[in-house]
């Protein structure tokens, strides 16, 4: 029941999906219990790639003769999935962006990337992350609005196993006396959780015949003589 503990764990830290009352005291806390569950992130991404998923697909059937559709259908999907994670991963880029983008000595940009306040440079990295994600998401809808709610699923796992890479990496520079993350993202991975987390990310590789078609032209629906 160990791994489904973890899980539980991943839940309560990288999304908003409520685990509470008995739930939680079932699933318990431990510094080395945080540090584990890091490892079911991608299968936290599941949940939220396949939130996002649905409000793509509900918006393509409800909305399918509009072409406003695969703008709206972006817009709508990616609120659905800002509201699930509570912005978590956008907070971390603009405190990033914030942090390196003035060009300040290594100590001054951890106090920065600390600050809660936003700067220019988190607002612009912001503003032109969203705006590439809506662009994007809405060209696959309107290529094939299946397979991008199928796509965007996937994505959302396979995203995020790049932080579980950097682990492995880098060491970790955060401020120790201040920081949130120190359990969770303090040292690498064991051996065990780099594995759960290849096995969560594996179902995710099957939108590649997707991909491979966006190489060749496209069939788009008109009568062939």
């Amino acid at each position: 029941m160990q791994p489904i503990r973890h899980f539980l764990l991943a839940l309560q830290f990288f999304s908003r999906i409520p685990v509470t009352g008995r739930l939680a005291a079932w699933a318990g806390w431990s510094p080395a219990m945080q540090h584990a569950s890091v490892a079911h992130l991608p299968g936290v991404g599941w949940l939220v790639g396949a939130w996002g998923a649905a409000w793509l697909l509900a918006a393509g059937w409800l909305l399918a003769p509009s072409p406003w559709m695969p703008l709206v259908a972006a817009v709508l999907s990616t609120i659905a999935t800002l509201w699930m994670t509570g912005g978590l991963h956008e907070d971390g880029l603009a405190d990033v962006a914030d942090g390196l983008g003035g060009f300040v000595p290594p100590e001054r940009a951890l106090e920065i990337m600390k600050d809660s306040r936003l700067g220019a440079y988190g607002a612009m990295a912001l503003v032109m992350a969203l705006l590439a994600k809506l662009s994007l998401v809405a060209l696959l809808v309107d290529i094939h609005v299946q397979w991008a709610a199928l796509l965007l699923c996937s994505i959302h796992v396979l995203s995020r196993m790049a932080p579980l890479a950097l682990m492995q990496c880098l060491p970790y520079v955060g401020q120790a006396a201040h920081s949130k993350a120190l359990h969770a993202a303090g040292r690498p991975l064991a051996a065990r959780g780099l594995v759960a987390a290849i096995l969560w990310c594996l179902p995710a590789l099957a939108p590649r015949d997707f991909l491979i078609s966006l190489r060749t032209p496209l069939d788009v629906g008109h009568p062939v003589d």
